[in-house]
């Protein structure tokens, strides 16, 4: 049975019941709002009505889906919808009337996937593929469900200007790219992912608005306040005048795709860049819109937020019973676990690096134990400011943990992958660290095969912006001291630059990359087979560790059953003495030399040794 799925929403374009359109947009700085309706001939304008606190509205007979309009402003300036569900040419140009109904759902039975379940891939549309659309990456499901992923992370897919973005610079957030498809397209995307068991999980950039293509200062200046200031310019304006309807907007925004678009998860893009300095008596905005979603959805389908947080703040992860487990977030993305692998396999300890160029494997055994290295202790690179809030009592799927993000390779100079970074066998140990614990994995798209395509930035602005922005890039980079090329970079504007981050998938004809991915493959089955049976209802404070020596350790966990899960890695390039006794089943291990493990025994170079002891 088909199911129409729609969000109503208080502004933006809706089709009523009785065949009437109704528009609606906030435009507090604007004396005039006219509709213009391009699917007349001759283009009509329609006055719409001032109503209270900013908002102008209207409803006609005229228009049906399909049609195009816009907002004439102050009978001077034309702009899109802001609340568009479609952009069929650009983002300067005409907002299409979408029909939600007009798409029939066939996964009405789909509810999702607990959270302890889930191992995600990110995954960009624009350079998956070699065609770059939604419908290109249809093709792929097959592929991904047998590798082993559960949960694909699309990084962002709000439109953008140009042909071309790593998605960080969308504007219209309700539309999909036009680059990608169209919203049909991204429906049957999203449903044939269901249909194989895996969610989709979107990225959302509600901390700023890209440079070009942003109409709303124009009509709407108290989107944005100066009282608060973020890497891109003012921020957006979450507490002061006029403040609620910004918050609504993005509220009914991460409404919108999971009831419109059935996703089964958001992703939060750099929480620490947004303000709110709301009344005590208001709820912040992100504990706000957690309420609102976990209220509209968390019963009757698995939903998952997901947070990327600089400042390490656990509060958002830490379910409160007074407030009905309603506000949390299931996980944050955990950087530091990144950063302290990153150290060890390569040796740099440059930029952000160097928090971690010391006590490095105590960071590393204190983010598989509590999640944090950071708790709230100084940091070097934040000039000296402490960082971070105690974690300890979280539990493990608290975290998202990774060893390559679009951010940790397409923020370097070159954009090189860790495979081109580290040794194979470096590489292997720590895969199978990440891939085995019990926090919940990312993989890069591609990563999985040691795909040797970079991931460098990429955009489609104008000539004058594409300058700025690499001169900007050129200062963030000269923080690291190991840079001093910058005559060679991959230039983001070039087409070349954008084309170069596309996957090359006959890669997986030759056998070391076959290698690789059935290196993969065999790491989730071992996870789908004796760890994640056993993460529901795992409590944190269930880790301990032991330090072996300056590149050895030993981890255990209690996991929900009782059971106990050990590793011992050597994440060295000498070999080890293990004097201590381990129990259990092993489970896995990186190198067949290592037949015994009682002690005492030899873990060589870059080894690792996963257990299981049954509760």
């Amino acid at each position: 049975m088909a199911v129409k799925r729609r969000h109503l929403m208080p502004f933006g374009a809706q089709l009523m019941d009785d065949g009437r359109v109704r528009f609606r947009l906030w435009a507090p700085g604007a004396d005039k709002v006219e509709l213009s309706l391009l699917g007349l001939d001759p283009e009509e304008h329609l006055p719409m009505t001032p109503e209270d606190e900013g908002w102008f509205g209207i409803i006609t007979e005229h228009g049906s889906s399909a049609y195009y309009y816009q907002y004439c402003i102050n009978e001077a300036v034309y702009v899109p919808d802001p609340a568009s569900r479609y952009q069929p040419e650009t983002v300067h140009g005409a907002s299409q009337i979408v029909d939600p109904n007009d798409w029939d759902w066939q996964d009405q039975d789909w509810q999702g996937r607990p959270w302890e379940e889930v191992v995600l891939y990110e995954l960009h549309i624009g350079t998956f593929t070699a065609e770059g659309t939604f419908a290109a990456a249809r093709q792929q499901l097959d592929y991904l469900a047998e590798l082993g992923v559960t949960a694909l992370q699309l990084m962002p897919i709000a439109d953008f200007p140009g042909t071309r973005n790593w998605g960080y610079d969308g504007v219209l957030p309700f539309a999909p790219a036009t680059a990608y498809g169209t919203p049909n397209d991204l429906k049957d995307f999203i449903q044939a992912a269901h249909a194989r068991g895996l969610m989709v999980f979107l990225d959302m950039v509600y901390n700023h608005f890209g440079p070009e293509g942003n109409y709303l200062n124009q009509y709407a200046p108290a989107f944005f306040t100066d009282r608060h200031q973020t890497p891109w310019g003012d921020a957006i304006n979450f507490d002061g005048p006029g403040s609620t309807w910004v918050r609504n907007f993005f509220v009914h925004n991460a409404l919108y795709w999971l009831e419109e678009y059935h996703v089964d998860g958001l992703r939060f893009d750099s929480v620490h860049a947004i303000f709110d300095d709301s009344d005590p008596a208001r709820p912040p905005l992100f504990e706000y819109l957690a309420q609102e979603v976990r209220h509209a959805h968390g019963y009757d389908r698995h939903i998952h937020l997901v947070l990327e947080n600089d400042n390490n703040a656990a509060h958002y992860l830490r379910p409160t019973p007074a407030k009905q487990h309603n506000s949390h977030y299931n996980a944050q993305w955990n950087d530091d676990i990144h950063h302290v692998l990153h150290v060890l396999l390569t040796g740099e300890t440059s930029g952000y690096y160097q928090d971690y160029a010391e006590h490095t494997l105590e960071h590393l055994a204190r983010c598989l134990t509590e999640g944090f290295a950071y708790q709230g202790e100084i940091s070097s690179y934040r000039d000296c400011r402490p960082r971070g809030e105690p974690s300890a009592d979280l539990p493990p799927t608290a975290f998202v943990v990774f060893l390559q993000n679009h951010d940790q390779i397409g923020n370097r100079a070159f954009a090189e992958r860790l495979s081109a970074l580290c040794s194979p066998k470096a590489l292997r140990a720590a895969t199978a660290i990440i891939l085995l614990a019990p926090s919940i994995p990312l993989l890069f798209m591609g990563q999985e095969w040691g795909a040797s395509t970079p991931f460098p930035y990429f955009v489609d602005f104008t000539a004058e912006l594409s300058e700025k922005v690499i001169q900007g890039r050129l200062r963030e980079f000269a923080r690291f001291p190991d840079f001093n090329d910058s005559l060679n970079i991959p230039l983001p504007n070039q087409i070349d630059t954008f084309l170069s981050a596309k996957l090359d998938w006959h890669e997986l004809e030759q056998p070391s990359h076959r290698q690789w991915l059935d290196y993969h493959r065999h790491l989730l089955d071992l996870r789908r087979q004796y760890v994640q049976p056993r993460l529901s209802g795992m409590a944190g404070g269930q880790a301990e560790y032991r330090l072996l020596s300056e590149r050895a350790l030993t981890v255990n966990w209690r996991l929900a059953d009782d059971s106990q899960l050990e590793l011992i890695a050597n994440l060295g390039d000498e070999s080890v003495t293990i004097d201590s006794p381990s129990t259990g089943e092993v489970i896995f291990r990186t190198d067949t030399a290592i037949a015994d493990l009682q002690p005492p025994y030899t873990l060589p170079p870059w080894s690792v040794v996963w257990l299981l002891a049954e509760g």
